[in-house]
Formats: structure tokens, sequence, C-alpha cells
């Protein structure tokens, strides 16, 4: 069977290429994929498959005639926040390979924000039509529930995605804590300004290795760039461009502070003490369902020694999740492959 999957896959995005690393990892052996990519040629060649062009008509109508079976492949990709395009792009795909007879799945979504009614409109529509739907979170299954679209409710996938040892990384100081912090218009210059000299603040009390990790480098390279010549201690600017490693980095750190969704959620998995920078919905979403400390961006406190404190505090004194609640968020993550064994098999 030849399965076409569909995501934000070949833009350089670290928490998308992980889905897509994930669900190739899920999917049955018997199943051949080909992936819709904004880079065909990196993605290809980084995951060994098939590959086409995302955005250009015919080779993305000659990959839905070629399949079987149809994967919008996790995420938040259909929402009307960051553009109203987004959902029209990845409906308007979904719609085709329905109209075609293709067995279509929604898998490992994230849902909204909806916030107009005809992107309302077209998601209930598209999520109505399809063979199978897993979510990753309460309120999306909230919003299937109150379409009256069945649905599988489970972790986000990433908690199962096989992570693999960093080359190097057991060579530099220890102990070790990432940053990963992205563009966005609630991390102003002032906010951007505090958080650094709470982070200087922090390093030199903790005497710790500050990794800095940029999730999309359009997006985090240059913040990562600018922080680091303000810390006085030790600190490196770590890209890394396999899912698998940027996993894998969070093996070798004591505590992640985050902004990006899956930087959190690898962090968590690998028994890092995490501190969450929220900007969106779905980053409060893990929050409550872990339990996990941290700020709204909008609501950050105005004084450094007030955050540099509260992450001294949650250095020395906060907690990883236990083995046992770690083991048993993979497992039922674990829960996005029965989909795709039932329908795919």
């Amino acid at each position: 069977m030849r399965v076409l999957l569909s995501g934000y896959y070949g833009k350089g995005n670290g928490g998308d290429e992980a889905l897509l690393a994930t669900l190739l990892q899920m999917l049955p052996p018997s199943v051949t994929p080909v992936v819709l990519s904004g880079n065909p040629k990196e993605t290809s060649d980084r995951y060994n498959v098939e590959a086409r062009d995302r955005m250009k008509i015919s080779p993305v109508v000659e990959a839905l005639r070629s399949c079987d079976a149809f994967i919008w492949g996790g995420g938040s990709l259909i929402q009307d926040t960051t553009s109203l395009i987004s959902p029209f792009y990845y409906a308007g795909i979904m719609a085709v390979a329905q109209k075609m007879g293709l067995k279509t799945i929604a898998w490992g979504q994230g849902i909204g924000p909806l916030k107009r009614p005809i992107t309302r409109w077209l998601a209930r529509l598209t999520f109505s039509g399809c063979t199978k739907v897993s979510v990753r979170d309460r309120t999306s299954a909230a919003i299937l529930a109150d379409w009256q679209v069945p649905c599988i409710l489970a972790p986000d996938p990433v908690w199962a995605l096989e992570s693999k040892p960093v080359p190097g990384l057991w060579d530099l100081p220890a102990p070790r804590v990432a940053v990963t912090l992205r563009t966005h218009p609630d991390l102003t210059e002032t906010r951007l300004a505090n958080l650094t000299r709470a982070l200087a603040d922090f390093q030199k009390a903790t005497q710790t290795f500050i990794l800095l990790l940029p999730f999309q480098e359009s997006e985090d390279l240059e913040i990562a760039r600018a922080i680091q010549p303000k810390l006085e201690g030790v600190s490196q600017v770590l890209s890394l461009k396999e899912p698998q490693l940027l996993k894998g980095v969070f093996r070798g750190v004591e505590m992640a502070i985050g902004m990006r969704l899956h930087s959190l959620i690898m962090a968590a998995s690998e028994g890092c003490r995490c501190f969450a920078l929220s900007y969106d919905p779905k980053v409060n979403r893990l929050m409550e369902d872990l339990d996990m400390p941290g700020w709204d961006l909008a609501k950050f406190p105005d004084d450094p020694n007030i955050i540099s404190k509260t992450w001294i505090e949650h250095y020395a004194n906060g907690e990883p999740l236990s083995t046992d609640r770690i083991q048993s968020l993979v497992d039922r993550a674990l829960m996005h492959r029965e989909v795709l064994k039932e329908v795919l098999e």
C-alpha cells in the first residue's frame, strides 16, 4: 500500500520533523510512504522516502493518484491563527483525497484555534469525511465530540519517538540546561532583554552549561545568537536537523526552558525538569496536563530577579516526571500507531 503523508514537512521546523519521523516509525512495514515536503530532496535524503513538492499542483495530484491512502501527519495543521491559507491548503488536499476514494486519516491532530466560521465549517466537513481520526489533546477531542466526529485521544505522538545519542554531548561541561526560544509578538524586545538578564543570573548562580537549541533556524537561530554573547559562563548554540538527535539532546540535560511545544515534550519524555514559556494554547494544554511550571508570555514578569529566582528554585527543587508517568505517556502515545494499523493493514 502506498500512503501520502501531508504536514508542515521540509520547512525546517524541528517539531514537525519530529512528527514526521514518529509517523514513519509507526507506519506498518507493508506501507510505502510518499511525503509532501517543502524540501523534497532533503526529506528524501533524511528519511529514505519518496517525496514530492507540497506546493506544486501536478506532483501533488500525481501522488494522490498513485496512493491508496492519505494522512494528515500530525500537529496544529487545522488552525487559522498563523494563516488563513493553511487550513484551506490542508483541508483542500484532504477533500480531494476523500473525493478520489482514498482511505483518509487525520493523525495526531491538535485542532484550532479556529476563529472564523468558514474555517470551522471546512474543518468539520473534512474531519467528518475521514476514515479514522486521532487527536493529541482534550480540547481537540471536545471539538470533534461537538461535531459528532468519533476520534481516538492520546498524548502527542512525539512522546513515542525513539531518540538517538548526540555525538560529543557528554564531552560538554555539566550540568547542562537547554533553552529553546522562538520569535513571537509577545516576546517583545523588553521581555527578551529581561529573559536574557535572568538567564545570565541563573547561569551564574547554578554554574550550568547553557545549550541554546534552535528548533526552527529561521525563527530561533537569531535569538540564540543574540543571547549567547551575553552569557558570561560557558554556552553553545547547537543546531541539529535530525529529530531523533534533537530529542537525544535532552538525555544529557538537567533542565529545559522552552517555548517550543515539542522541545518540552522531548525534554519531559527524557526525564528533564521543564519550565514552559507559553505563546500558544497548545503549550498551555501541555502545562495543564503535566502540571508543568511556567508563564504565559503575555503575563511574563517584568523583573529579571523574579524570573531567575524562579528558575533557580525549579532547578534546585523541581522534579521531572516519574519513570512510570513517562512510560504511561509513551504507551498511550502508541495508540496513534494502532489507528494506522487499523486502517492500513
